[in-house]
């Protein structure tokens, strides 16, 4: 299970697995009042050249892993959601991929499963336009631009 906290990724890149990191309370899935450490999970992020530790918790009541990430990505993505709206937003509204280390195929690949996440979860009837659909599936909790739906 993954668990969103709010975390500096340049920090974590710093102190490695010295960064203290903030203990959940209870766990998410049984509310059990105590977890315990379950050591680290090594994930890659854009403007880092190395991996990041990133930690993991275990509840002992119902053996729940947590990871807890950086409340600025999204699941399963390396890239922070604020500089893939702005991609897609010089995309839309200017008609092209800025100029950035990221390789164009893969900012495609975004705008592709934002209009296949727009088609199923929102209907063809969706009239916000791209950018609208974006925030209003970030804001259910969904990842607009992945491949999952």
């Amino acid at each position: 299970m993954i668990h969103f906290v709010p975390v500096v990724l340049k920090e974590i890149s710093e102190q490695g697995k010295d960064y203290l990191w903030q203990r959940p309370s209870a766990c998410l899935r049984c509310n059990h009042y105590r977890v315990w450490s379950h050591g680290f999970v090594r994930r890659f992020f854009d403007g880092f050249l190395s991996c990041l530790h990133l930690k993991c918790y275990r509840c002992p009541a119902c053996g729940c892993v947590m990871t807890l990430r950086p409340d600025t990505h999204f699941s399963r993505v390396r890239c922070c959601r604020e500089q893939i709206r702005s991609f897609l937003f010089l995309r839309l509204c200017e008609g092209r991929w800025p100029r950035s280390s990221l390789s164009p195929p893969r900012m495609r690949h975004w705008l592709a499963n934002l209009l296949r996440q727009t088609k199923a979860r929102l209907t063809d009837a969706w009239q916000g336009g791209l950018l609208a659909a974006f925030d209003h599936l970030a804001a259910l909790g969904f990842v607009p631009v992945g491949r999952v739906i």
